[in-house]
């Protein structure tokens, strides 16, 4: 369990460029294993294409009151990057007008920034469709100021998605740290008392689960079962949907699989798992991520790699939706972890269950 970000560490793998190095030598510049170019040309879905805007994801800050081992923001309480209510003003332009249906707000711990609650509040004026904020759960415990979280989001009808490792205190504090599952559980009891994840109810309580080791997720529905099952016999627990979410080889989770000799295995299970109906739905043709400074990017992990949208619309402050569209998504090595086996988004799978896994 890490205590302080790669950024304060001084780590060499804090720094983009040198993330992307690695993605793009060793197994793959010798060619042991195709580029993800070189795999979705196999298939003809070179180069991948946005197609019309339906999710404006934004990261409001790095700051979090953790510091999760597998992080590839590389959040942590020492990361100072924070939106300001000026930036948020100009994506509150973009949310009344674009054509997007959901807004997705995240971190870090999106709800350490200052100007939180005054965003959610502007933007849920606007009526969009579906309003996710993506939680930690252990913020809504670490201070007072944060207790009454689960009112406020009822208030303004958010969609909570929630981290949650497993429905076991070990695993969750190992990948997490300690203490994370308890406050977790109570977290979401709190939820659950205001109406959040019950049966019937429209207050939506997801969960997010992300393997704690260099191997990948398994069935999602099979884990969802699982999960609902342990969580509600155990702690009376209950929630909607189960979002299994693959860990991209970026930052701290980068610097594990290096650490811990599983770099090239984990890159081998990726390519391997690699299935071309995952592409047709991957998040970043239908998102677009926006930075804690207003820049604009295909999807929160090349936000993390400082790999921007390709297009002359490069901020916040000249979006322009059609010019948007259609544009060429940036791709690296990363990608597989989108496209493995039934695919991952920040939305859990992108192949539905019926469809199968080719």
């Amino acid at each position: 369990m890490a205590v302080k970000s790669l950024k304060k560490q001084g780590s060499d793998l804090a720094q983009s460029n040198k993330q992307l190095e690695i993605l793009s030598n060793g197994i793959f510049q010798t060619g042991e294993l195709p580029t993800f170019k070189n795999k979705i040309s196999e298939t003809n879905q070179f180069p991948l294409k946005a197609k019309k805007l339906e999710i404006l994801q934004i990261n409001v800050g790095y700051m979090c009151n953790q510091v999760c081992d597998h992080c590839h923001v590389d959040a942590g309480p020492d990361r100072k990057e924070i939106m300001t209510r000026d930036t948020m003003r100009q994506c509150l332009e973009v949310i009344k007008n674009s054509g997007a249906h959901t807004l997705d707000l995240t971190g870090g711990a999106p709800e350490m920034n200052p100007d939180f609650r005054w965003f959610v509040e502007e933007a849920a004026k606007v009526g969009i469709k579906d309003f996710i904020v993506r939680s930690n759960l252990t913020i809504i415990r670490a201070n007072k100021k944060y207790y009454d979280l689960p009112e406020f989001f009822k208030k303004h009808n958010v969609h909570v998605v929630s981290s949650m490792p497993h429905w076991t205190r070990g695993k969750t504090d190992k990948q997490r740290g300690d203490g994370v599952f308890d406050k977790s559980i109570k977290a979401l009891q709190e939820l659950n008392a205001v109406g959040y994840g019950m049966p019937n109810s429209d207050l939506r309580l997801d969960l997010v689960y992300n393997p704690s080791g260099a191997f990948l997720p398994g069935d999602q529905a099979s884990m969802e079962k699982d999960f609902k099952k342990a969580l509600l016999e155990d702690f009376n627990i209950q929630f909607h949907n189960l979002f299994a979410i693959t860990n991209l080889p970026i930052a701290r989770f980068l610097d594990y699989l290096i650490a811990s000799e599983n770099y090239e295995d984990y890159m081998y299970s990726l390519v391997e798992a690699y299935n071309p109906a995952a592409v047709k739905n991957v998040m970043c043709t239908n998102t677009l991520s926006i930075s804690w400074d207003g820049y604009l990017f295909d999807c929160d992990f090349n936000q993390m790699l400082e790999l921007p949208v390709n297009s002359k619309v490069k901020h916040i402050s000249e979006y322009n939706e059609e010019l948007l569209e259609g544009r060429d998504i940036v791709i690296s090595q990363h990608c597989y972890g989108c496209t493995a086996g039934a695919g991952s988004s920040c939305q859990g799978n992108t192949i539905p269950a019926e469809a199968g896994i080719s």
